[in-house]
């Protein structure tokens, strides 16, 4: 059986995780699932666990005067859909996150220390250029979630470390899209997830991204090709269209993603941004 720590303060947590490494646990909904040993048997882990819960320093959202989001580690998935201050995309996965005893119970730091491929919230949160404040008892980092996955399974983070918050800097956007496929509701792991937003000023594409979930060993995206795009008149979509899912295509593992989905996510581009050049209003689109 694990050694198992409850420290009362998010001061206390730092120490323990110094010292021991212990894994944090807060909603366990990835973790209690890797760790078990079968029906009635405890589950197992590597290291001590640290049952964060009681940190009020991570919970709660916020919004700062100068219009940063904050959402704190130990948010669930529930509080983030419902909150109306949280940026479209990232409430719109929170809420299709699972069956709704999951949604109550899943955390988004969780949900980013996993680093799952198929992870819901990572995806609109790399869409949204989100940092991550990583706290040890030697201070704070920040770090952006794109480069906190490093890959399937792997992040950034140190083993005295313990993710404190996500903040999001306000962006600008006319058009919204997000859209998530698996294969059932309640309890679906995503097979396709895709995110996208277009802000576009007396005509002209002044921003443009798009990130892709369950596509690869983290969640895609391409600066690259979203500026083939960046600066073009809507009314050059057409002309330009064809360029960018292609080279948005490239940019998708073949192994992660077979050629339905690759189809599929291309479509929905390429939908998209034709629906933007017939003169769509700003908007949300699913």
């Amino acid at each position: 059986m694990s050694t198992c720590y409850i420290p009362e303060n998010l001061t206390e947590a730092l120490e323990i995780r110094k010292k021991t490494h212990a894994i944090p646990l807060a909603g366990g909904t990835d973790l209690m699932v890797q760790a078990k040993n079968g029906i009635g048997v405890n589950p197992s882990f590597p290291s001590p666990v640290m049952i964060i819960t009681n940190l009020k320093e991570l919970r709660g959202i916020r919004v700062e005067d100068d219009g940063t989001l904050v959402i704190g580690a130990l948010a669930t998935s529930s509080e983030i859909a419902h909150d109306e201050r949280v940026f479209f995309h990232i409430r719109k996965a929170a809420s299709q996150m699972g069956a709704v005893s999951l949604r109550n119970t899943a955390t988004i730091g969780g949900n980013i220390a996993n680093a799952s491929p198929k992870g819901d919230l990572p995806q609109p949160l790399i869409l949204l250029d989100a940092d991550l404040v990583l706290s040890s008892i030697d201070g704070e980092r920040t770090v952006k979630v794109d480069d906190f996955i490093t890959g399937a399974k792997k992040t950034l983070l140190r083993d005295d470390e313990i993710i404190k918050e996500i903040r999001v800097s306000p962006v600008k956007a006319t058009h919204y899209f997000y859209h998530k496929i698996g294969t059932r509701k309640a309890n679906a792991i995503s097979k396709l997830s895709l995110s996208v937003l277009v802000d576009v000023e007396e005509g002209i594409i002044k921003d443009f991204r798009a990130s892709s979930g369950a596509s690869g060993d983290k969640v895609k995206r391409s600066r690259e090709a979203e500026m083939i795009l960046i600066g073009r008149a809507v009314a050059e979509i057409p002309s330009y269209v064809d360029e960018f899912t292609n080279a948005w295509n490239r940019i998708l593992s073949p192994h992660a993603m077979p050629e339905y989905r690759r189809e599929s996510t291309k479509r929905m581009l390429k939908d998209f941004l034709l629906k933007i050049a017939e003169g769509a209003e700003p908007g949300i689109y699913e």
